[in-house]
């Protein structure tokens, strides 16, 4: 997987930019709350040298009504701060997890391959998370906070700069020390995101497998492997805190130094008379409002890190190629006729070891070919070829003569029909799985697919019908009844191309008879390609290639092959004796 990391420029032109307007609304808002804030330090020193120590009663007055709407000032702020930037901040979210499961999705195959679910499920859901920092409250605060300390800054120098001098050098110490412990930390939260995404894919994957593991009596082996996972993000998280921990102390022993030396040095100076207790008591007041926003802005820089991180691994995502990125299959093709063609076609998963090697031949529109072999024989990744989900390495697919590799993969799918052996069901009822493909089907249609498939043999015992609702990946139906849907699903798309891996597999005896007939129903004037390990199955297909180690070892008719007494032979002779 290549490796990206974000920067504060590309953060700024994608994020930030965009977003001026309410960003710069929001850091007027915090202006004003920060500048209402420094008005009760400033109210101290006339409170202590004027309205006590004259006893001016009515500068007493203007004093409590100045603070009283400073406070009132504050919170209206306060609020509109985060109604804004926080609505905002979340709808950034949105838009990115959108944009980033578009990106997923239109990944090749081999990506799914190689990535677990659920660590995908995090990465779309949590790496983005960040962005709330940066355009919610956390980046304004850091501004505001900059400003503050800033305008605090030129305050306490006015007061007295020998005091404000003995508080800069530890202040500017403490800058030195985050910075280097930010450099530290990102690539910890970065290696967080990675963890975080491992351990929730294999929770997904438990989940998801619960009656394996029960079955196998392996509740132990899995909570052993998920403690594992989550002692290795307690490391991470641990190793974060002693780098945030390490600002905060550090924060706290070198202001507290400064807090010392201001105490000597303004109680040598009050003594003297050099101050007054009104401006000493200002100063210390002004002094907090300067060191809060800098103790703050070490919480919000471990968020901005965080931020980044987490835009480290979603940049990765977003730079990989998708499978049609639109520049090279630019062609759009109409009504497919569905003449497939193989020439010299090899693949193989790992550099340099193909699993199917030199294949080559021909499936007219409207034939049937079955791809029989062994296991392992590479009988999927032909099919796998077929339906556009892998590229040949050497060689080429064809489609009405034009190489499947140019052929914009959107036009040529909405013409593909796929039914594996293991079909995917998603969580709803039977009618909407059934009209995945095609969901603005009529109902004429929808049963009509319904009765093709044999579905309604089953659903007419359910009190909901079709509208029952079959619960995660159709856990709550038999195999057959899956695979009934699965191939209703199929019947409705009404495909050009179709490739049917396995079908019947889960079928019994009476339900394979039934699904054989709508199957050739199905199949009728479409390019089908079958793969079935059951040969009884195959009889009638038009061609039958028999695949061994990646290579076509024979090819035929169901007659020609069997009179032949060759490798298919032995297939068939061998599954007739079971």
């Amino acid at each position: 997987m290549s490796k990206s990391k974000v920067t504060i420029r590309q953060v700024f032109t994608t994020i930030i930019w965009p977003r001026r307007g309410i960003l710069f609304l929001g850091l007027i808002l915090i202006i004003v709350s920060r500048l209402s804030g420094l008005v009760l330090p400033g109210a101290t020193q006339y409170l202590m040298d004027d309205v006590i120590a004259k006893g001016d009663v009515e500068m007493l007055k203007l004093v409590l009504l100045a603070v009283a709407g400073s406070i009132l000032v504050q919170s209206v702020t306060s609020y509109a701060l985060t109604q804004i930037l926080s609505v905002e901040a979340q709808r950034l979210i949105s838009v990115l997890r959108s944009k980033v499961q578009r990106q997923v999705l239109r990944l090749p195959i081999r990506f799914f391959d190689n990535n677990k679910s659920g660590a995908l499920v995090s990465r779309i859901m949590n790496d983005v998370e960040g962005v709330r920092n940066l355009v919610g409250t956390g980046l304004v605060q850091l501004v505001g906070g900059v400003l503050t300390s800033v305008i605090c800054l030129v305050l306490l120098i006015k007061i007295s700069p020998l005091m404000t001098l003995c508080v800069l050098v530890p202040v500017i110490i403490f800058g030195l020390i985050s910075l280097k412990a930010f450099s530290k930390i990102r690539p910890i939260f970065r290696e967080r995101g990675k963890i975080t995404a491992d351990v929730t894919g294999r929770l997904t994957e438990t989940l998801s497998g619960v009656r394996v593991i029960k079955g196998f009596n392996a509740e132990k082996q899995e909570i052993k492997t998920f403690e594992a996972g989550v002692e290795k993000l307690f490391l991470n998280i641990k190793a974060s805190l002693t780098s945030t921990s390490l600002i905060t102390s550090s924060a706290t022993f070198l202001l507290g130094l400064a807090s010392t030396g201001i105490m000597g040095i303004g109680g040598y100076f009050i003594i003297n008379q050099q101050m007054t207790f009104g401006e000493f008591l200002s100063f210390t007041l002004y002094l907090g409002f300067m060191i809060a926003p800098i103790v703050q802005m070490s919480n919000i820089g471990s968020q901005l890190t965080e931020a980044f991180a987490g835009l480290d691994r979603t940049e990765e995502l977003m730079n990989m190629s998708p499978e049609d990125d639109g520049t090279v299959r630019t062609v759009k093709i109409d009504t497919i006729r569905g003449d497939v063609a193989f020439e010299d076609v090899s693949f193989g998963y790992e550099e340099g070891k193909d699993v199917v090697r030199n294949i080559s031949f021909l499936a007219p529109s409207g034939s049937v070919t079955a791809l029989v072999g062994t296991s392992g024989s590479g009988k999927t990744t032909i099919a796998g070829l077929a339906a556009s989900f892998l590229n040949p390495q050497s060689g080429k697919v064809t489609v009405d003569g034009t190489d499947l590799a140019t052929i914009s993969l959107d036009s040529y799918r909405s013409q593909l029909g796929v039914v594996l052996q293991d079909d995917f069901l998603f969580e709803g009822t039977i009618r909407e799985n059934i009209l995945f493909p095609r969901p603005d089907s009529t109902e004429s249609q929808l049963q009509a697919a319904v009765k093709a498939a044999h579905v309604d043999e089953f659903t007419g015992r359910f009190e909901e019908g079709l509208d029952t609702v079959i619960g995660e990946r159709g856990v709550k139906l038999s195999g057959g009844q899956r695979q009934r849907i699965a191939i209703a699903r199929a019947i409705l798309a009404n495909p050009r191309i179709l490739v049917l891996d396995e079908a019947t597999s889960n079928l019994d005896t009476e339900s394979e008879s039934y699904i054989q007939e709508s199957l050739r129903g199905l199949m009728q004037g479409r390019t089908t390609f079958v793969i079935a390990h059951r040969l009884s199955t195959i009889r009638q297909a038009n061609q039958i290639l028999v695949v061994e180690g990646g290579r076509i070892v024979e090819r035929g008719t169901h007659d020609e092959l069997i009179s032949a007494k060759g490798r298919y032979f032995e297939l068939y002779t061998y599954q007739a004796r079971i």
